[in-house]
């Protein structure tokens, strides 16, 4: 699996904790000037995810401010983009003068390489401990001129829409479930999230037509897929919906995936009878019949659907329901 570096302020006495804590943001984000109440006794967690390049990180704190200044960016100016996405409580961050909210559901950005400061509250005294998930990339690393870049520092992108919600529920599954990858995973993972991210902010700044080609291509099959996703139950989904669901044409959306095993088409048929297969042998269906099961992830036709799912899993729908429940109770 990947590795995951983690650091908690409980293994250090009380009066130590929030050096600790300073030192591990210096070491694993950048040097910063950090002021708490909680200072006494800082209760806090990390883990970080190194992918090379792009490092994801997952914060736990009680409420707190930061500060970078320009002795700190002195001392050490790893020239990182750095975009933050608070998963509870509020506060503000603010950098090149633009002074924004900061939120859930929305990632901040901030450049490393220039005075900022931020802040984080709980929303309530209930909300003791805040957590945020923060990505690190590099300048070089963006294909978008550093200059564009800057009109969105000290500002906020949205996480709940566009290209914002692939990347933050990407993020989100690497950190959750990192043993679901390997180590040699980890230059992919990197240009997934690279792209996401020039993608997400050549959306914002209206550039999306400028970048290359690759990272277009890639974008556009990662937004065709979610697509899919959530519209598996559609019957009229298909190969010319997607196309213009994403404004593309379809002579388009077929160029984009032509490096993949599978047509659009393909993807859409497996997904379904993979659905269709979950919820058959899911225990708790057992009496809902094939046809409903069919109906629901878009098959208009019962033949069709009997057809194609003897032709993917060897068998009939019912023949594999059978074999399934004969297995189970076997054990």
């Amino acid at each position: 699996m990947l590795t995951v570096g983690s650091a908690d302020t409980a293994v250090v006495p009380a009066g130590e904790r929030f050096g600790f804590w300073h030192d591990l943001v210096a070491r694993e984000s950048v040097p910063m000037r950090i002021h708490s109440a909680h200072a006494a006794d800082f209760q806090a967690r990390a883990e970080v995810i190194s992918l090379g390049e792009v490092v994801l990180s997952s914060w736990r704190y009680p409420s707190l401010e930061m500060q970078r200044t320009g002795t700190f960016i002195r001392r050490s100016d790893p020239e990182m983009y750095q975009f933050a996405l608070p998963l509870s409580g509020h506060g503000g961050v603010e950098q090149e003068r633009r002074a924004n909210h900061f939120t859930p559901g929305h990632f901040a950005l901030v450049d490393t390489s220039r005075p900022h400061q931020s802040s984080h509250q709980g929303r309530s005294p209930r909300d003791t401990l805040l957590t945020t998930r923060t990505i690190l990339v590099p300048h070089g690393l963006l294909p978008v001129h550093p200059d564009k870049i800057s009109r969105l520092l000290g500002t906020n992108i949205s996480a709940t829409e566009g290209i914002g919600v692939l990347l933050s529920q990407f993020v989100h599954q690497v950190m959750t479930h990192p043993e679901q990858y390997h180590e040699g995973d980890a230059p992919v993972l990197s240009t997934v999230v690279r792209d996401l991210i020039a993608a997400m902010v050549a959306q914002q700044l209206d550039l999306t037509d400028a970048l290359p080609t690759e990272v277009r291509g890639h974008n556009l099959r990662m937004l065709v897929k979610a697509f899919i996703d959530e519209h598996l139950g559609d019957p009229d989904l298909s190969p010319g919906a997607v196309a213009a669901a994403h404004h593309v044409s379809l002579r388009s959306l077929h160029r984009a995936f032509e490096a993949e095993d599978r047509t659009v088409a393909e993807i859409i048929r497996r997904k379904r009878l993979d659905r269709c297969a979950r919820d058959l042998r899911d225990p708790l269906q057992r009496a809902r019949p094939i046809n409903s099961i069919a109906a629901r992830w878009g098959f208009r036709s019962q033949a069709h659907f009997s057809r194609v799912f003897a032709a993917t899993f060897g068998m009939s729908p019912q023949a594999f329901r059978n074999d399934l429940r004969a297995h189970s109770q076997s054990e």
